[in-house]
């Protein structure tokens, strides 16, 4: 029969291992923010990422994207996996800075990006206080979620080269609905020690919350946009 007093003991310090990933993951969340801004400012103010239209700003995006996010994995576990995950976040600023300068094309673009940032930062704070409260196992919801981002990106892709503005529209649809479900899935491995490295943890969650910022953005201005 097994020890009780071990068996507390081993939960209490599987705990604090589990508060300590979800507290090293929200400090350099915060963090990965910074060089996020930093990036679409350049961007903005440089124009450095005005040309990156059509096939060659897709190859650009998903070469860089996915590259990064290989050597993040291969240093996740070493010194260099922060700095490398915050070289990604600025690029990814960067890549964000051109949907950012149409907006502020509008009149009322710099309300359309707070609303964006309010509505994002909403739904991350609804899906962290669910994953705080179900007791539910959803390792099952990985599955159909991988199903779900890959069909958005084959539409995104497709996309790319329709310029459908409707097609846009329903693909941020899909896609908030999407990585605000991922934003569940994420902390709720966190929390349930699914996910015990706090680098690979913020960079998911950062993912999620660029994809659902970047869609809430994109419906504002298909809708919200005032060109007078």
């Amino acid at each position: 029969m097994s020890d009780p007093i071990v068996l507390n003991q081993g939960a209490v310090l599987g705990g604090a291992e589990r508060n300590r990933v979800l507290r090293n993951t929200y400090w350099l969340l915060a963090l990965s923010l910074l060089p996020t801004v930093l990036g679409a400012w350049l961007g903005v103010a440089t124009g450095i990422t005005r040309g990156l239209t059509g096939f060659v700003g897709l190859i650009v995006f998903l070469g860089g994207a996915f590259g990064f996010m290989y050597a993040i994995e291969k240093t996740k576990n070493s010194a260099a996996g922060v700095p490398v995950l915050l070289a990604f976040t600025f690029f990814m600023g960067l890549m964000l800075s051109r949907l950012l300068a149409m907006v502020l094309g509008f009149k009322n673009g710099s309300e359309l990006i707070m609303t964006a940032f309010a509505g994002t930062a909403g739904i991350f704070f609804v899906m962290a206080s669910l994953a705080s409260v179900i007791k539910r196992d959803l390792s099952g919801m990985g599955k159909w979620l991988i199903v779900g981002a890959l069909a958005v990106m084959v539409g995104g892709i497709i996309n790319v080269f329709v310029g459908s503005t409707i097609g846009m529209a329903v693909i941020s649809v899909m896609c908030i609905g999407i990585f605000s479900a991922y934003m569940l899935y994420d902390l709720k491995q966190i929390i349930d020690g699914g996910e015990t490295n706090y680098i690979s943890a913020t960079l998911a969650l950062y993912m999620d919350i660029f994809n659902v910022f970047q869609s809430l953005l994109a419906l504002l201005g298909i809708f919200g946009g005032d060109r007078e």
